[in-house]
C-alpha cells in the first residue's frame, strides 16, 4: 500500500494514491484491473510523469509499468518492433540503434515512456511526418473486463483508432508495436536568422527540409532555426566535438539558462536584455549523428508548457498574434516560443487528425505565474479551432473539444463499449471527455 505523494516532472500536478502497484507481468496488470472493478475502484497507469496536465493523476490505484520495459520482439523483414509500454524513449532509442533501427521521428525530450508518449500525442517536426503514434501498428491493452486484447487496424480498427492517442482512457497499454526505419543519420544545421525572414519564407523552410523548427526569444527579432535532413549517400558529416556539445547543451541551454531564469524571476525587467544576449549567444553549428541523438536535447531547467496545434495555413498568423500580444500586454517572457509542423493523420484524437498542422508551444519557468500568458495564447489559437496537446496545459472541456475533433463522438462510443464503468477515468478524462 502506497501513501507517498506522486509528483509530475513539471511539479504542477501531485496526488497521493491509495495504492501503488508495480506489476511485473501483463497478467498481473489484468488482475489489478479485475480487482478494481470488483471493488468499485479506479486505476490509472503512470509513465514518467512528463505531462503538465493531470492526465496521470489518481488518488486511487496507481499502476507503474517500470517492469514492462524493453524490446520484446523484432521482425527483421517488416521492421516491426514490439516493446513494453513502460520503456522510456531513451532506452528504446538505444535498443533500436543496437539492432540497426531508428524511430522515424521524435520530439526533443526522451524521458517519457513509449506508452505515455503515444497516449498524449507526442510529436516531433516534419511537414511529411506524423506524431509518434502514427508509427504504431499494434497495441496490447488490458481492458476494463480484465481481458488482454491485441489491438490493430485489422483486429479492432475502432479501438485501435481511439486508443493510439487515448490518454489511457480506453485501457492500460502494456505493449506497443512500432514500425521502425533502418538506422539513419541526420545532419543538423542550426543557425540564427532574422525573425521576419523566417516568417516570410516559413512554408519554403518547412517544406524544403525533412525536419524544420524554429525558436523565438520574445522581445527580440531573432529566431534560432533548426533543419535536420538525412545526409546524401557518401556524405560524411562530423559529430560535434565533446566540448562544443557541453558548452551548447549543458552550459548555455541548461546551466546558464537556469541562472538566467532565477535572476529574471527576481528582476523581470531584465528579461528583454537577457533574451537579446541569449539570441546573440546562439552561434550557428552543423553536425551529423545518429538520428535520435540529433532529435533529442537535454532539458534540465524545469518549466510549464502549453502547446496548440492549428491548421498549418494559420500558423504564421497565430505566431504574429502571440508576438503582438506579448508586446501589447507588457508581459515579460523569458522562455523561447517553439514552432513546428506535422503532416495530417487519421488518428481520431491526434492533434493533427484530418489536417496538416502547425504547432506553437509556449513555456514559463516553473516558479512564474503562467496563467495570463497561456490563457492569451489559448484564446488566439481558439480563433482558428486550435487543438491543445493532451499532455500540456490548457483549459478546454469536452464540449469545446468535441467541436474541434470530427471523430470525437466515435472515440467516446468506443469508450462506452470498452470502459462503461470508467475504471480508467480520472478528473482529467472527466474534463476533456465528459462523464
Amino acid at each position: 500500500m502506497g501513501h507517498e505523494v506522486w509528483r509530475n516532472w513539471g511539479r504542477n500536478q501531485s496526488s497521493t494514491p491509495r495504492e501503488v502497484a508495480v506489476p511485473v507481468t501483463v497478467e498481473a496488470v489484468a488482475r489489478i484491473v479485475e480487482r478494481a472493478v470488483d471493488d468499485g475502484r479506479t486505476v490509472k497507469a503512470v509513465g514518467a510523469g512528463h505531462s503538465f496536465t493531470a492526465a496521470a493523476v489518481t488518488d486511487d490505484i496507481q499502476v507503474r509499468l517500470d517492469h514492462l520495459s524493453g524490446v520484446r520482439s523484432v521482425d527483421e523483414a517488416t521492421a516491426l518492433v514490439t516493446v513494453g509500454a513502460g520503456t522510456p524513449l531513451h532506452v528504446l532509442n538505444a535498443e533500436l540503434e543496437a539492432r540497426g533501427l531508428s524511430m522515424r521521428n521524435l520530439g526533443d525530450i526522451d524521458a517519457q515512456t513509449i506508452a505515455g508518449a503515444i497516449s498524449t500525442g507526442t510529436h516531433g517536426t516534419g511537414a511529411n511526418l506524423g506524431g509518434i503514434a502514427t508509427q504504431v501498428r499494434g497495441l496490447q491493452l488490458v481492458l476494463a473486463d480484465g481481458s488482454v486484447a491485441e489491438v490493430s487496424e485489422q483486429s479492432d480498427p475502432e479501438l485501435f483508432q481511439a486508443a493510439r492517442v487515448g490518454i489511457g482512457a480506453f485501457g492500460i497499454v502494456t505493449a506497443v508495436t512500432l514500425e521502425c526505419d533502418p538506422l539513419f543519420q541526420l545532419t543538423a544545421v542550426e543557425q540564427p536568422m532574422p525573425l521576419g525572414e523566417v516568417l516570410d519564407s516559413f512554408d519554403d523552410l518547412a517544406d524544403g527540409n525533412e525536419h524544420f523548427e524554429f525558436y523565438w526569444f520574445p522581445h527580440t527579432d531573432v529566431a534560432l532555426t533548426k533543419r535536420n535532413n538525412r545526409p546524401n549517400p557518401g556524405e560524411a558529416g562530423k559529430r560535434l566535438p565533446g566540448w562544443r556539445e557541453w558548452v551548447d547543451d549543458e552550459l548555455l541551454s541548461n546551466g546558464v539558462f537556469e541562472v538566467v531564469q532565477r535572476v529574471a524571476y527576481r528582476r523581470p525587467t531584465a528579461i528583454p536584455g537577457f533574451n537579446r544576449i541569449s539570441a546573440r549567444a546562439l552561434s550557428a553549428r552543423t553536425f551529423t549523428d545518429v538520428s535520435h541523438r540529433v532529435f533529442v536535447s537535454p532539458r534540465r531547467v524545469r518549466f510549464r508548457e502549453m502547446e496548440y496545434a492549428v491548421p498549418r495555413e494559420n500558423l504564421v498568423d497565430v505566431f504574429r498574434e502571440v508576438r503582438s500580444w506579448i508586446e501589447r500586454s507588457g508581459a515579460v517572457v523569458s522562455f523561447p516560443v517553439e514552432v513546428r509542423v506535422a503532416a495530417a493523420d487519421d488518428i481520431w484524437l491526434s492533434t493533427a487528425s484530418g489536417r496538416a498542422s502547425g504547432y506553437l508551444a509556449v513555456h514559463q519557468w516553473h516558479r512564474v505565474d503562467f496563467e495570463p500568458y497561456f490563457r492569451a495564447v489559448e484564446a488566439i489559437a481558439t480563433e482558428v479551432d486550435g487543438r491543445p496537446h493532451w499532455g500540456k496545459l490548457h483549459w478546454l472541456d469536452a464540449d469545446a473539444l468535441r467541436q474541434r475533433y470530427p471523430h470525437f463522438d466515435n472515440a467516446m462510443s468506443v469508450r462506452d463499449r470498452v470502459d462503461p464503468g470508467r475504471v480508467f477515468g480520472n478528473a482529467y478524462t472527466k474534463q476533456v471527455f465528459g462523464s
